[in-house]
């Protein structure tokens, strides 16, 4: 009896699921990459643009901002350029700007979840052509001559499904860890907006007339 080979013996539709097993594995890859480098740890960094409005230098402030990578500093700077027009003006701005991080962010998740959904179909239709093949042996009777096509079938069959149940499985883990990833960076945009305006408002004022 020849032995099953996957994925040469187990169908077309195999090949299908490998090509969007490597899309998915590309695009996981690049989003987790990219939403690491947003992660900007907000404490030190907001404390360190504290620093510059403090000692009275807003444009390094503005500079650290424009040097430090990922979205927060984006906002923060946002809300900076505002300093002068109020605090609601600063907050619109920076609610404006994490508005527009927003796509960049989620970029490609959709694409993974719908790999996760559209998997499992696939890997039926492959499983069902495996069956309509083994189906059409048995009615011509030519499965009786070589009893190992049956199991191949079947093979066939059970290979496709599991594997399409194994990529949908990864999609789903990996758009739940990345999805996860998109809210922490939501979360320290909206921290550090906050904070950045609650100084320039309400904390930066008080402390200049200590300095002079």
């Amino acid at each position: 009896m020849r032995d099953f080979t996957f994925p040469f013996d187990a169908g077309p539709f195999v090949w299908l699921l490998l090509i969007l097993a490597f899309i998915a594995l590309v695009f996981v890859v690049e989003r987790a990459m990219f939403l690491h480098r947003g992660l900007v740890l907000s404490s030190d960094f907001i404390e360190g643009v504290r620093n510059n409005l403090r000692a009275g230098r807003p444009l390094e402030a503005l500079a650290a901002c424009e040097e430090s990578p990922g979205p927060v500093p984006r906002v923060v700077k946002a809300a900076l350029l505002r300093s002068t027009s109020g605090e609601e003006a600063m907050r619109a701005s920076a609610t404006e700007a994490a508005l527009l991080e927003l796509p960049v962010l989620e970029r490609r998740l959709g694409t993974i979840s719908a790999i996760g959904r559209v998997a499992p179909l696939l890997g039926l239709a492959g499983a069902v052509f495996s069956g309509f093949h083994l189906a059409t042996a048995l009615r011509d009777g030519s499965v009786y001559a070589a009893a190992d096509h049956l199991l191949l079938d079947v093979q066939a069959a059970l290979a496709t499904a599991g594997f399409a149940l194994v990529i949908a499985a990864g999609c789903s883990m990996a758009h739940h860890f990345l999805v996860g990833r998109v809210r922490s960076i939501v979360t320290e945009m909206e921290i550090a907006a906050h904070s950045i305006i609650t100084f320039v408002r309400h904390e930066l004022p008080e402390e200049k007339p200590k300095s002079s």
